[in-house]
Parts: C-alpha cells; structure tokens; sequence
C-alpha cells in the first residue's frame, strides 16, 4: 500500500524546485534529503529522489536530483507524490488513517458496518462509519473507541446513547 504524500501545486525560481502541498503528518521523513518518491501525473510514473527540502508559505519547496531546472520542474505540476506508510511502533495506541479505513465496526459484539473515512479535525479524528447503510460519525477517543484489533481487522465502539440515531 502507498500514501499519497503530496502534490506539486507550481514550479518555483530558476533552479528546479517545485512548491509542494503536504499531504502527511510526515513531511519531514518523507521528504528527507535522499527519500526516493513515486510521482504520478497523467498515467505517467517517475521516481525521484530528494535533493533539498525546505519549508515555505505552508507548503515545502523540493528539488530533486532528476530535475535540473525549471523547464523540467514545470513539467511536474499537477504531479502526486507517493510513499510506503511509516512502520509504527509496537506498543503505541495512535494509528494511521489507512490503518482504520476498512476495519469492521463491532457494537455490542455484533458486526455493524465498516470504517469508511476518518476526518482530521484541528482536536481529534472522527470516524466515518457506514452504520447499517447509514453514515455516521464517531470521535476518535477512547471513551468511544475502547478497542482496535488490527491483527482481527475490528475496531469496538460504545458510542453514548443517540449517537448512532442522528
């Protein structure tokens, strides 16, 4: 499996770089001097490897070995970045967005429906479950997720009565 990391929004100076919009809680590993990158851009697959990386307006300025200057650093636009999720470590109770999308939903110790998509608010992550045909959303806190497996591919909730009503 791949993450998207991010995608060149423009070209930047004289010299190759290109200004990039992050996609991951991890620029700084996945952008690293050196890190080798999968872009794709219109059916069209390329590696490249990091040059420099440094930050700019919210965004990261790169350049890469393979691209030498600005003629070829505007052929890039548009171009989406991938890498391999980070390993995690064993006994850390934070996961990754991919790690929860598709885990089956226990409530009640009955199987209710799937996570579908987790949303980054600005203080936790909310699930998106699709509940017996319907959407519904649930915090991403303990209170309420009291139990990930991922080796099961299940995920408990106990939401508070009427959560799963609206």
């Amino acid at each position: 499996m791949e993450l998207n990391v991010g995608k060149v929004v423009k070209s930047h100076g004289i010299r190759g770089e290109v200004a990039v919009e992050i996609t991951t809680d991890d620029p700084d590993v996945h952008f690293a001097v050196g890190e080798v990158l999968t872009g794709r851009q219109a059916g069209k697959e390329r590696e490249l490897t990091v040059k420099t990386s440094r930050p700019h307006q919210k965004r990261l300025l790169v350049s890469f070995e393979e691209v030498p200057d600005r003629t070829a650093a505007d052929s890039l636009r548009g171009m989406k970045f991938y890498a391999a999720p980070l390993a995690r470590e064993e006994d850390s109770d934070e996961y990754y967005d991919h790690e929860l999308i598709g885990l089956q939903v226990l409530h009640d110790g009955s199987a209710v429906g799937d996570v579908t998509a987790v949303m980054d608010t600005p203080n936790r992550k909310i699930l998106v479950i699709d509940y017996r045909g319907k959407e519904v959303l649930v915090p991403f806190v303990m209170d309420f997720v009291p139990e990930i497996d991922l080796e099961e591919a299940t995920l408990t909730i106990t939401p508070p009565e009427g959560l799963l009503d609206l």
